[in-house]
């Protein structure tokens, strides 16, 4: 697997792909509405990304940029085969990346684009109230750059006033962004968050619908849990919400809301003793009697999220 997520034209997001996965989604570029991909690595780092646009004829664009617009930087390729080793070498890392490049004879042109200026700073007040809600969000580890950044730029917003731009919220954000990075940097091992991802693709296979940071509470996720690809074959759901995650990111539980999607008390229990179990085959602690009208709650967690981007 390479650590990278690619996005399509068309709304796909591939999370570490193959490189045969990465190989198949080159060479079918090219159609309307599905004509470049762009690769971010995982974790994501700001303005580091690498992309390719087909028009369906000719040449194959290749870009990346190194950090800053002025380290943006272009080549033309005709072999959808050529383009996919190109772009699997910057996904193996920066050595690679160039040891290919070079062995290719893959000539790379400066594209020219100025610097971006530095956005005004903010007022401290203003950006200490930032930074605390950016940092609870970093440790919950589900918003990507983007997602922060929205958030930054409204957190504060009133109907009179709107003290943070769109550059302001991105500067903080991407700064806070390279911090957590570093701290999870250091980490070894599988953490809870990740075990709780694997109890979930489980149940998935197992034909329930599984989803993590799902909606803004209980109402809303109920509401919408039966929207969800996959949820007409499915026998029925679990999710916890982006309340539970933050109670989950302080220190304290996670509660599981769950069921069956015929509504009965059986299903629902049945459903539930599956989701404790997978959650306890991860080596997790559930705290859960039986009883259908209560959530599963996962006890004693060490909420160390990684990023992805």
């Amino acid at each position: 697997m390479l650590d990278i997520t690619v996005r399509t034209e068309n709304g796909e997001r591939h999370v570490r792909p193959s490189e045969e996965d990465l190989a198949g989604l080159v060479r079918r570029i090219g159609a309307e509405g599905d004509r470049f991909l762009i690769l971010q690595r995982i974790p994501d780092l700001p303005a580091v990304f690498a992309q390719v646009w087909h028009g369906g004829s000719g040449p194959y664009q290749v870009e990346h940029r190194a950090g800053a617009p002025e380290l943006h930087f272009e080549t033309r390729l005709d072999e959808p085969a050529r383009v996919a080793e190109v772009l699997t070498a910057w996904a193996r890392g920066a050595a690679e990346f160039a040891a290919r490049g070079e062995a290719e004879g893959v000539v790379w042109e400066n594209m020219g684009f100025p610097p971006e200026p530095a956005a005004p700073e903010l007022p401290e007040e203003i950006r200490v109230r930032l930074e605390a809600r950016v940092r609870e969000l970093l440790v919950c580890g589900y918003d990507d750059r983007a997602r922060l950044a929205e958030t930054a730029e409204d957190h504060l917003t009133t109907r009179d006033e709107r003290p943070v731009s769109r550059r302001q919220a991105e500067e903080l954000v991407d700064r806070l962004w390279l911090e957590r990075v570093a701290e999870t940097a250091g980490w070894e091992g599988t953490t809870d968050p990740e075990r709780i991802t694997a109890a979930f693709t489980t149940l998935g296979a197992a034909g329930i619908v599984a989803r993590e940071h799902f909606t803004c509470c209980r109402s809303c996720g109920l509401s919408e849990i039966g929207m969800e690809d996959g949820a007409e074959e499915a026998r029925g759901f679990v999710f916890f919400h982006t309340q539970g995650t933050e109670g989950a990111a302080s220190g304290g539980s996670l509660h599981l809301l769950y069921g069956g999607f015929d509504g009965s008390e059986e299903t629902t229990a049945a459903v539930g003793g599956e989701v404790a179990e997978a959650l306890r085959g991860q080596g997790l602690t559930v705290e859960w009697d039986g009883d259908p009208r209560q959530a599963v709650r996962v006890t004693g967690l060490d909420w160390r999220k990684r990023l992805t981007g």
